[in-house]
């Protein structure tokens, strides 16, 4: 079976050796369970957040990066209208039928998932088969670093190649993961995590248009700046909190109806504290005000990175963090609010970065439980790590690198 070329993963991983060895292993679990000895192999990466807390899905502004945590697969038709999926660490096969994918029940699971994707493809007018995959991912599960999206953006990557002489844009892959989402998970999230993930890179992204988002890369790099990044699991899932990240665009909603509008895009700060008093629900009104001011802040954190000012961008980044605590409120649950773990972590990390007097931070994705993320100097990131693992162990602590590469088909050696 060919592999994937070593120069091609160069480009990805940034080596070609520890990833070739990846990629052989997955090559040769889909030869052993499905009895092929040819494949095609994919890859699409997580998601980290900058800036854009929940904004995405009322038309507001996101800078978003691919990360160096990805979910890879390796595929193959099969001539049928089935997907047969296996995930590695787990013995039950997925399987649909991508004739009829409105027949696999809703809310939770792969299989769900990959039925959305399968229906949501062909809804916006493009094809889709039956394959065989093997998939193994490192993207941290249920903990905001989107392991759902990349998921999608690789089957969408294998539909494409496969039945669509990769015609697909970025921008048809995320609106069909967000269907996925949506419909078949039904979680309300717009499209940011699919389109960061389809896309690579540090983007900024503009939902203003529903159907047609914007999206350009920022050529601006914080490892050049002397800056790192590091991401804390803070040790819960995401895996039961579908309503509250639901709660959000639901309420955001709720206040741009007394605006009368469909989403804040279309109204402002000022029109919003005019008719605040109209807003019987306090919390639709905060995490309104957090939209608003959030918005301002892409836009600035975007001029600022094309300048070079990354001390501004710290500031902008703490202010985020701020507001997504106190005004979005999405760093613990009401229902549970004795058990605070992003709270708690990014105090620990307030701490730190006091102590030395630089960096930043802030809850990470859809926030409630999951991860946090923290921007500090190089040079202090190793004392970080070593730090934060006391509180939540080594396995929890991961210093990450933008990937610049989006979700993609690898060419093959030879």
């Amino acid at each position: 079976m060919k592999l994937p070329s070593q120069k091609e993963l160069q480009k990805i991983y940034g080596e070609g050796e520890e990833s070739l060895l990846r990629y052989r292993l997955l090559g040769e679990n889909f030869s052993r369970v499905y009895h092929r000895k040819q494949a095609e192999f994919f890859s699409a990466p997580g998601r980290m957040e900058l800036l854009g807390n929940h904004t995405d899905h009322n038309g507001g502004e996101v800078i978003a990066s691919a990360i160096d945590m990805d979910t890879i697969g390796a595929a193959w038709p099969n001539n049928s209208h089935t997907i047969r999926l296996r995930s590695e660490g787990y013995e039950e096969e997925i399987l649909v039928d991508v004739s009829n994918p409105e027949a696999v029940e809703r809310r939770q699971g792969t299989r769900a998932l990959a039925a959305g994707l399968a229906e949501g493809i062909q809804r916006l007018g493009f094809r889709i088969g039956g394959f065989d995959a093997y998939v193994s991912s490192n993207v941290i599960s249920a903990a905001g670093v989107s392991s759902s999206a990349s998921f999608e953006m690789l089957l969408c990557a294998m539909a494409n190649h496969f039945f669509n002489a990769d015609t697909m844009s970025c921008a048809d892959c995320a609106r069909a993961g967000q269907y996925a989402e949506n419909v078949y998970w039904k979680k309300a999230s717009g499209m940011m995590d699919q389109l960061a993930c389809a896309v690579g890179g540090m983007i900024r992204l503009d939902f203003g248009d529903k159907e047609k988002p914007v999206y350009s890369r920022i050529p601006f790099s914080l490892r050049e700046a002397g800056y790192g990044l590091v991401i804390v699991n803070t040790g819960r899932g995401h895996g039961d909190l579908g309503p509250e990240y639901s709660r959000i665009p639901l309420e955001m909603g709720e206040a741009a109806a007394a605006l009368g509008v469909e989403r804040l895009c279309e109204s402002s700060l000022e029109e919003l504290l005019d008719a605040w008093g109209r807003i019987p629900n306090d919390r639709a009104v905060l995490r309104a005000m957090h939209f608003f001011r959030e918005n301002e802040r892409v836009k600035e954190a975007a001029g600022a990175m094309e300048e070079g000012r990354t001390d501004r961008l710290l500031q902008l980044l703490d202010e985020s963090g701020h507001s997504s605590w106190e005004w979005l409120q999405n760093c613990y649950t009401q229902e549970a609010a004795g058990e605070q773990k992003v709270a708690l972590a990014l105090a620990l990390t307030r701490l730190f970065l006091d102590r030395i007097g630089d960096g930043a931070c802030r809850v990470h994705g859809g926030g409630f439980a999951g991860v946090i993320l923290c921007v500090l100097p190089l040079k202090k990131e190793e004392a970080y790590v070593d730090y934060m693992a006391g509180f939540v162990g080594s396995k929890n602590v991961f210093p990450m690198r933008i990937r610049q590469i989006g979700a993609v088909r690898l060419p093959l050696q030879g």
